[in-house]
């Protein structure tokens, strides 16, 4: 259900028809005494892909993950494990895009065999062993890297937090991957490599499946 209403959303928001639910001074004053958020992101810090906006939703409805390249870290796990724990969060959203600057950097140090300066260089580092294999295949890298990141992330949730894969294992919770288009402003979910098992869990929102998941619907 948390999942088919960040769809739902995306929908709205891609067609013109958001309802910006939720924002009002009543559920400004109705959350100061606490949070129960349905969905945990870990987004991309990039100002384009804004998850309340972009799925439609309001305040309290998304505790939200931000940093370039949306990769796991320690601090990012703990704060999805937090959420979940804390607040019984139903479903945890690794959300890429087209086009993502993180990935394209990381692309370009590889090329060039030679890091960013800066701390830059820190998010190519995190990067370079999940977008390295991806150069191989057809197609553009950046795209390629995008969604190896995606599937990549999903899994280290999964893999490195027993609490994440206990609550997925009993039906409790729900990790998926995601790609948003920065030009129709449409959410792909991203299936693991090899298997279509996001697409058949997601068969349930009412969007037809795409070669790599479920599209939310054109406009």
């Amino acid at each position: 259900m948390a999942l088919a209403a960040l769809l739902a959303g995306n929908r709205r928001f891609a067609r013109g028809q958001a309802r910006q639910p939720r924002q009002d001074p009543a559920t400004l004053r109705r959350l100061a005494a606490g949070q129960h958020p349905t969905t945990v992101v870990l987004g991309c810090a990039d100002s384009r892909v804004p998850p309340e906006i972009l799925f439609d939703q309001g305040l309290g409805d998304v505790f939200d993950n931000r940093l370039a390249g949306n990769v796991v870290d320690d601090l990012v796990l703990g704060s999805v494990e937090y959420a979940v724990r804390a607040f019984g969060s139903p479903l945890v959203v690794v959300l890429g895009h087209e086009r993502c600057g993180a990935i394209a950097a990381t692309v370009e140090a590889i090329a060039r065999g030679e890091d960013p300066p800066d701390h830059v260089g820190a998010i190519v580092a995190a990067l370079r062993p999940v977008v390295a294999p991806a150069l191989g295949l057809p197609g553009d890298p950046v795209e390629n890297g995008c969604r190896a990141n995606i599937r990549a992330q999903v899994r280290a949730l999964r893999e490195r937090s027993p609490l994440l894969a206990d609550r997925v294992d009993r039906g409790r919770l729900l990790i998926v991957g995601a790609r948003y288009d920065l030009d129709d402003g449409l959410v792909t979910l991203v299936r693991p490599a090899g298997s279509t098992r996001a697409a058949r869990g997601a068969a349930g929102t009412g969007a037809p499946a795409g070669a790599d998941g479920v599209r939310t619907g054109r406009r």
